[in-house]
C-alpha cells in the first residue's frame, strides 16, 4: 500500500484500485491536531459510520467496499471504499443553532447567508433544517462559512442544489433515527465525492461524533450550552485553556481524555443499540 495523505484524523492508502481509510485516534480542534489521541476514538468513528452507511443506503448511496477486507493492523478502525472525485465543499446541515453558527447570527442575523428569525438563542431549533456550507480549508487552515451562491460558483446549480438536497436529507433522517432513541443532532457535516459515472456518494464518515453535535433529549433547554456526546468537551476545554488556537497545541489532560472517550461509547451504544467491547 501507498500513503496518499495523512489528514488530521484519518490516512488514505492506495490499494490497488481501492483506498484504505484509516481513523487514527487523533483529535482536532478549531483544525489542529492535539498531541494526545482519544484511546478507541478511530474504532468508535468506524463503527458508528457503518451504521449510519446502511441506516442511509436507500437515501444516497456510499464509498464502503467492504470493511473486512483490510489490512489485519487496521482491523476495525479502517475500511475499503472506491476513489473519488472529491467535492471541494463542506456539507453541513444545521437543525439549532450552536457554535459557530450561532457565533455568526448574533453578528449579523444570519447563517451563510441565510436570514434567521429575530430572538433566536443559544441551541434554538431552527423552523427547518438549513444548508450551511463551509470552505475546505488547507492543512493549518480554519474552514470558513460560505453561501449557497458561492458554492453555485464552485460546482455549478444543478450539483449545488444537489448537495444541499443530500445534505438536509441525511440530517433530517439521522435526526429522526436518533430522537427515537433519546438524542437530538443539533447538526453534521458530511462529504461527498463523484464516482467515475458522475454519481454523487457518501464519503469519509458520517453523523459521528467528530462529524456532529449529539445532544441528549432529556435535558436540552435552549439559552445556555448543552451535554454534548461529541468533540464539544474537547472544544470546551480548549477554549478555556488560554491556548490560542494556533500550532502547537497543549497536551489534552487525563481526565479530559477519559471523559471524551466515555461520550464517544456511550452515543455510539446509545445510537446503535450495541454494546462497545
Amino acid at each position: 500500500m501507498e500513503l496518499l495523505h495523512s489528514g488530521k484524523v484519518r490516512d488514505v492508502y492506495a490499494d490497488g484500485d481501492d483506498l484504505i481509510l484509516v481513523a487514527s485516534d487523533r483529535i482536532s480542534v478549531y483544525d489542529v491536531v492535539l498531541p494526545t489521541p482519544i484511546p478507541d476514538k478511530g474504532r468508535l468513528l468506524t463503527a458508528l459510520s457503518l451504521w449510519w452507511f446502511e441506516q442511509l443506503a436507500d437515501l444516497v448511496p456510499h464509498h464502503v467496499l467492504s470493511s473486512t477486507d483490510v489490512p489485519a493492523e487496521f482491523a476495525g478502525r479502517a475500511i475499503r471504499c472506491r476513489r473519488l472525485e472529491m467535492v471541494p465543499v463542506e456539507c453541513v446541515a444545521r437543525g439549532y443553532l450552536t457554535g459557530g453558527g450561532f457565533a455568526e447570527y448574533q453578528r449579523t442575523g444570519a447563517v451563510s447567508g441565510l436570514e434567521l428569525p429575530r430572538g433566536l438563542v443559544e441551541a434554538s431549533i431552527l423552523p427547518e433544517p438549513i444548508f450551511t456550507p463551509s470552505t475546505k480549508a488547507p492543512a493549518g487552515e480554519h474552514d470558513e462559512p460560505i453561501s449557497f451562491a458561492e458554492v453555485v460558483d464552485k460546482v455549478g446549480a444543478e450539483t449545488a442544489e444537489r448537495l444541499r438536497q443530500i445534505t438536509i436529507a441525511v440530517y433530517c433522517r439521522g435526526a429522526e433515527l436518533a430522537a427515537d432513541r433519546g438524542i437530538l443532532v443539533a447538526d453534521t457535516k458530511i462529504e461527498l465525492g463523484w464516482t467515475p459515472d458522475g454519481t454523487l456518494v457518501l464519503a469519509d464518515e458520517v453523523l459521528t461524533s467528530d462529524s456532529s453535535r449529539f445532544w441528549p433529549a432529556e435535558s436540552y433547554q435552549p439559552g445556555r450550552a448543552q451535554f454534548s456526546f461529541d468533540k464539544q468537551y474537547v472544544r470546551d476545554w480548549a477554549a478555556s485553556s488560554g491556548w490560542d488556537k494556533r500550532p502547537p497545541a497543549p497536551e489534552v489532560p487525563a481526565d479530559v481524555v477519559e471523559a471524551t472517550r466515555a461520550r464517544y461509547v456511550e452515543v455510539y451504544e446509545t445510537l446503535t443499540g450495541n454494546r462497545w467491547d
